[in-house]
């Protein structure tokens, strides 16, 4: 069974990052995400340690949807407001940074939390052969598979890190086939929101160091 530890840290760990925002991307108390957060993290453990999975299913949507509420809030006044900016250039790339690594979590979570039902139905199945994404572990053979480690291998949520990871960066899944369209939608969205981040924010602050 897929530990939930690293996707409470890695949660907690983003909303933390707000607190370095200025305010012009944050404007609300900066305790507002984390608090959410921990409440809505800790439920949603509690539940997944008693059985409960469809309320764990349904707290944990819910702490992604607010992430990405807070997200999307961010990035919009960054459009709204660039041209009136004025921090240094050493802020504008620090909110570009935490922005962009916002970007690869929120979706991250999306992924791991939708593809082939959630990582509740991925610990029943154990072995993982159909979903969203054909990650390379699935392409082996049944006779490289069982010589392996990977026989009853499945996705955690490290791979859809590392898949929203490539999809920021390369604005493509790289090693991964995308075989679900509501999948393609997203990286779709994922790609964009990081190209606006990355030409909008970065690219004002590195032409301020000129």
């Amino acid at each position: 069974m897929e530990s939930r530890l690293p996707v409470i840290i890695i949660v907690l760990c983003v909303a933390a990052l707000t607190f370095a925002l200025p305010h012009s991307l944050a404007p609300y108390p900066k305790w507002i995400p984390l608090t959410v957060l921990i409440v809505l993290m800790a439920l949603a453990k509690l539940a997944h340690h008693q059985g409960h999975t469809l309320w764990n299913t349904i707290l944990g949507s819910l702490a992604n949807a607010v992430t990405t509420l807070f997200l999307l809030w961010s990035v919009a006044l960054l459009v709204i407001t660039l041209p009136t900016r004025k921090e240094s250039p050493a802020d504008l790339l620090l909110s570009a940074g935490i922005l962009w690594t916002t970007n690869v979590v929120v979706f991250a979570l999306w992924y791991w939390r939708i593809d082939a039902g959630g990582p509740n139905a991925r610990d029943r199945r154990g072995r993982h052969d159909c979903g969203a994404f054909l990650f390379p572990q699935m392409t082996l053979d049944e006779d490289k598979r069982k010589a392996s480690s990977y026989s009853e291998w499945y996705p955690h949520f490290v791979d859809y890190l590392f898949l929203a990871f490539n999809t920021s960066t390369a604005l493509s899944p790289t090693d991964t086939a995308v075989l679900s369209r509501w999948a393609k939608l997203m990286m779709m969205a994922q790609s964009a929101i990081s190209l606006v981040i990355i030409v909008l924010l970065a690219a004002r602050a590195i032409n301020s160091l000129q």
